[in-house]
C-alpha cells in the first residue's frame, strides 16, 4: 500500500463558473485557472500521482502546451490520472478530500461530488470521502479570495506486492 497527499489552491474570478468535485456549484464567482480550475479534482490528481510516484498534475497536464488543456473539464484529467495509475499497476483503495472555502456553503453538494468522483474514477462511492470546511475568516480563504483543497489517496498494487530489486 502507498499513500499520496495532494494540495491545490485557486483564486476567485468573476465571469467564471465554480466547479468543485466535478459539480457545477451556483455562485457569483468561479475559480481562475488554465483548465476549469476544479481545485478539488486537482488536489485529488496530485494525491493519486504522488502515491504512485508519478510526479504531479503539472508534469502530466502542463499549462504551457498552448491550448491543449485550456478550459478542459478536470474530470478528463482525473480519468487520465486514473489511467496512468492503473497502467503503473495500482488501484485506489480510498481517498479523503477536504475543500476549504468560506463561501459558498458546500454541504448540499457533498454527496453529488462523491458520486461524480467515484463515477469518474470507476470506483465505489464508499471509496471516496469529501468534506468541506471554512477557515473561520482567517487567511486568503477566510477573506474569500479563493479556495484550497487537500486530498489523501491510498493505493495498492494490483497484484498486492511491491516490486523488488535485485542487489
Amino acid at each position: 500500500m502507498r499513500i499520496g497527499l495532494g494540495y491545490d489552491v485557486h483564486q476567485y474570478a468573476v465571469e467564471r463558473e465554480l466547479w468543485l468535485g466535478g459539480i457545477l456549484i451556483p455562485y457569483d464567482k468561479g475559480l481562475l485557472g488554465h483548465s476549469d480550475a476544479d481545485v478539488l479534482i486537482h488536489a485529488l490528481c496530485d494525491a493519486l500521482l504522488g502515491a504512485a510516484a508519478l510526479r504531479d498534475i503539472g508534469y502530466h497536464f502542463p499549462d504551457t502546451k498552448g491550448n491543449e488543456y485550456e478550459g478542459i473539464d478536470s474530470k478528463i484529467l482525473l480519468k487520465k490520472t486514473i489511467a496512468l495509475l492503473r497502467e503503473a499497476g495500482y488501484e485506489l483503495c480510498n481517498c479523503d478530500c477536504t475543500v476549504c472555502a468560506q463561501q459558498p456553503k458546500l454541504s448540499p453538494y457533498i454527496e453529488q461530488m462523491r458520486q461524480c468522483l467515484a463515477n469518474t474514477m470507476a470506483v465505489d462511492i464508499s471509496q471516496v470521502s469529501v468534506k468541506a470546511t471554512t477557515t473561520e475568516h482567517l487567511g486568503f480563504v477566510g477573506r474569500e479570495e479563493g479556495i484550497a483543497a487537500y486530498a489523501v489517496a491510498l493505493i495498492t498494487k494490483n497484484n498486492q506486492t511491491e516490486p523488488t530489486t535485485n542487489d
